[in-house]
Parts: C-alpha cells; sequence; structure tokens
C-alpha cells in the first residue's frame, strides 16, 4: 500500500508539475467545476492525501520490523524490552496501518472526482460494503466444551 500510494503521488506530481493545462472538457457542461483552480484543487487535495498515506503505512512497516527484531531479543529483569513496550509497538503499528488503509481507500473515490461527480457518489457507495467487511468478522465460530479429568468446563 505504500508503494503504490508514493507511485500514485509521483503520478500525481508529475500531472500537476507538467506543462499540461484542462482547455475544455467534454463534460464541462453537465458537471461544471473544471476550472484551472478547481482541477488544481482536486490534484492537491488528491496529492496530499496520498502523501499521508504513504507516510502512515511507511511508519507502520517501520513499528512492525522494530517489533519483529525486538520480539526475539532474549528476556533480561534489566532489560527496557517488556512485554507491554512490545504490546505498544504493534499497537502502533496497527493503528497506523489502519489509518493508512483508511486514507488509500478514501481517496479512491476522490481520484474519480477528477471525471465528476456522479462517480465519487457510486464508488463511495460501493466501497461501503468493502470497508464495512474489512472492519466486521462476519460468521459465527462453534465452540466445544470440554470436561477434564477434574469435571471443570472448558472451551
Amino acid at each position: 500500500m505504500a508503494t503504490t500510494s508514493i507511485l500514485l503521488s509521483a503520478g500525481l506530481a508529475a500531472v500537476i508539475s507538467s506543462t499540461y493545462s484542462v482547455k475544455k472538457p467534454l463534460n464541462d457542461a453537465v458537471y461544471g467545476a473544471h476550472s484551472e483552480f478547481m482541477v488544481a484543487l482536486k490534484y492537491v487535495t488528491l496529492l496530499t492525501i496520498f502523501l499521508f498515506s504513504f507516510f502512515c503505512h511507511t511508519l507502520s512497516i517501520r513499528f512492525f520490523n522494530q517489533l519483529s527484531i525486538l520480539i526475539c531479543t532474549p528476556q533480561d529483569v534489566m532489560s527496557m524490552v517488556t512485554p507491554q513496550y512490545l504490546t505498544e509497538l504493534l499497537e502502533k503499528g496497527t493503528l497506523l496501518s489502519t489509518v493508512g488503509n483508511r486514507l488509500f481507500y478514501s481517496a479512491l473515490p476522490l481520484l474519480l472526482w477528477i471525471f465528476g461527480p456522479v462517480l465519487v457518489f457510486l464508488s463511495s457507495v460501493a466501497m461501503i460494503p468493502v470497508l464495512y467487511n474489512l472492519d466486521i468478522v462476519c460468521g459465527t465460530v462453534k465452540t466445544k466444551v470440554v470436561k477434564n479429568e477434574k469435571g471443570e468446563n472448558y472451551v
């Protein structure tokens, strides 16, 4: 995701900095808001969102790499590497990854904003079930209760 974000950012930056200028789009009469200022605003907004997505993904990769190195260190009483510290690293990496994914997924409908508002609406409506399925785990977990030698129940 970080690579995709930075590639899209580089592409958008190339479009912004090129000598390309918008003359008169075909759908200007229907959708409007295709002045040079609005097109530049759309590109800069997308560039900013993709750059923040790249930043969040890069930091999450950093935390996960640090976690994977530190989790293999031997435990010592005087060590600063505690299970709580490792848990904090995992939480920070997961949070940054989630924020980066949200920024990336919210930028995809905005990418279609360049072509008009109808595509933004349709892609936003299509994005709702995708994000819902990423957040919510569907299905039921069947648990089996078993008795041990002492007659106690456990799962």
